[in-house]
């Protein structure tokens, strides 16, 4: 843990869903602690695992710097794109077979759009109506919807990750039908069928978007806060020179974390950030 409050200007990077927003909703005291930050002249970004065009005006209410999105897979700051990376083709016309092959319900992520078959929009909108509009993560679920294009194939189409809701078999099975490029993380929604989870290129990760920025910007990882919850989050938090995880987040996360904050339901973001002397 830092032994004194941070004095000189930082860049701050937050992970979306269990560490800014609880069930995709935003506490007021976040969106006011983020200002805050502002305010006081550090940089504050968004880094998430959601496809840029699943980061909603809401999730943005608070003004900031920019956002990594995808993973890593794409980087923005001052509104300039500094990487947009996808699978390259041949590899996506593999992944698109493979998850046909093994009954994969699934849609591809792009910057653009979520590019859903009838049967993963269908799935979407069952799982909705499932939980009802006042339901445990319904903010989300808006946010997927909203960015949700309906196709008539994934063939041909340019993206980013892959979010499977369920197949034949486990996920880490269709990723080594596919090859060693790709890599599997299973859900942590607990109510989503078997090999529900997401495909990614292994080489991406939130540390590489994010020090896409930090090298645009001129700074070194010393001047990095990450804060995080999931195992999406990790090479973050390794990559930071002040790591930041939440309370009930991933082992490996606390085992990383040099300041543990409580959850997004518990505005636990003000806590840290007065801790770490940015508000």
């Amino acid at each position: 843990m830092p032994s004194s409050p941070l004095s000189s200007s930082r860049i701050v990077f937050l992970d979306i869903d269990g560490t800014y927003a609880w069930h995709g909703a935003v506490p007021e005291a976040h969106v006011a602690a983020v200002r805050q930050v502002r305010e006081n002249g550090h940089r504050v970004l968004l880094c998430t695992g959601r496809a840029r065009c699943a980061v909603s005006s809401r999730l943005l209410e608070a003004g900031f710097d920019g956002v990594v999105a995808g993973a890593g897979a794409y980087a923005e700051i001052d509104g300039r794109v500094l990487r947009d990376e996808v699978f390259p083709a041949a590899l996506a016309r593999r992944t698109i077979d493979a998850l046909a092959s093994y009954h994969a319900v699934s849609l591809v992520e792009s910057t653009a759009a979520l590019y859903a078959l009838p049967d993963a929009h269908e799935a979407i909108e069952e799982r909705s109506r499932r939980h009802g509009g006042a339901g445990a993560q319904v903010a989300l679920w808006e946010d997927l919807r909203a960015a949700r294009l309906v196709v008539d194939t994934l063939h041909g189409l340019s993206f980013a990750k892959v979010v499977t809701l369920r197949a034949d078999t486990d996920l880490s099975v269709i990723a080594a039908a596919i090859g060693p490029e790709v890599a599997a993380v299973e859900t942590s929604l607990r109510d989503l069928g078997r090999g529900a989870g997401e495909l990614y290129l292994t080489h991406v990760s939130k540390a590489v978007g994010i020090a896409a920025v930090v090298e645009h910007l001129g700074l070194t990882p010393a001047d990095v806060i990450g804060v995080g919850d999931g195992p999406n989050d990790i090479e973050m938090l390794e990559y930071a020179g002040t790591a930041v995880g939440i309370a009930g987040g991933h082992p490996d996360v606390l085992t990383i974390a040099d300041v543990v904050a409580d959850g997004p339901e518990h505005a636990g973001l003000v806590g840290a950030f007065a801790e770490l002397g940015l508000i």
